[in-house]
């Protein structure tokens, strides 16, 4: 019997500059950041407890890998490591992120044979996208991780409906790896943030709750919903919800949530929720 990878678990979360502002200045335990840090403590120690072998990571560049010259409108990092973006403070004091090339390189095969023509990174910085939840959800880098980026800073960009196809894809070809792995997949951004304009600061509560029930019980109906549709319920910098949604779409048929967190803070709705396949779901 040839044994393949699985996918045991998958985590959405936000990502912002302000976690890793608390993170590198240890104040996750001031009482307006504990909830948030703590139900991130939560998402480690469940993912952790599965014994992972990689983490593919759902995320978008902010112009710290990509540039105005070229922007793919999907990407995935093969490399062995990726080293810490300088998002204009010099990069954060952590050694390089380390990468999983065998199945990163799989998966890029898989995806282009798929319909998805994924821009291939053999060299890749990550930003914020990733190393914002990152060092909460696997403080050691005991986990080696696959990033692979969405466009959704410059049009035209992939529909959710599009991501939600990426997913499905992404999802069937981690199935396809000739590997005993166990694989996380996440999806990092959100939830309701708006960072410029007459509605700078503006935060959604009720669609970032209803974001919240669609994408555990009916995430399909999610891809009716444009990007214009997206930024006008949450705010122009909440699309990032696609990254959600291409993870929830690579999670096997019937997962369902094992926990969810949100928290409506400053700027900024906070979101965490983990999945679990049918036969893997454990209440946590």
């Amino acid at each position: 019997m040839v044994s393949v990878a699985e996918v045991l678990a998958g985590l959405g979360c936000s990502h912002a500059p302000s976690i890793a502002h608390v993170y590198d200045g240890r104040k996750t335990e001031e009482p307006e950041w504990k909830p948030l840090f703590a139900a991130f403590d939560h998402a480690e120690e469940w993912l952790l407890s599965l014994g992972l072998d990689a983490l593919v990571c759902i995320y978008n560049d902010h112009i710290d890998q990509y540039s105005l010259d070229a922007w793919p409108q999907f990407a995935i990092g093969v490399g062995d490591s990726f080293e810490i973006a300088d998002e204009g403070h010099s990069p954060r004091p952590f050694p390089p992120v380390p990468g999983h090339p065998e199945l990163a390189s799989h998966l890029a095969t898989e995806l282009v044979a798929a319909g998805v023509d994924v821009t291939v990174a053999h060299r890749q910085v990550v930003d914020h996208g990733i190393l914002s939840p990152l060092p909460v959800i696997d403080d050691s880098w005991a986990v080696p991780i696959v990033p692979i980026a969405v466009n959704v800073i410059f049009d035209p960009r992939p529909s959710p409906a599009r991501c939600w196809q990426m997913g499905q894809a992404l999802g069937k070809a981690i199935a396809s790896f000739d590997a005993s792995t166990r694989v996380a997949v996440v999806g990092t951004g959100g939830l309701s943030h708006q960072l410029t304009g007459p509605d700078f600061g503006r935060v959604c509560p009720e669609w970032d709750r209803e974001f919240l029930r669609l994408i555990e019980e009916s995430p399909e109906e999610l891809l009716s919903y444009s990007l214009d549709d997206f930024a006008r319920l949450g705010g122009e910098h909440s699309v990032e919800i696609v990254q959600w949604m291409a993870m929830r779409a690579a999670l096997p048929k019937g997962s369902t949530t094992t926990f969810v967190f949100y928290y409506p803070h400053q700027i900024m709705g906070y979101g965490i929720a983990g999945f679990s396949p049918p036969a893997r779901r454990v209440e946590v």
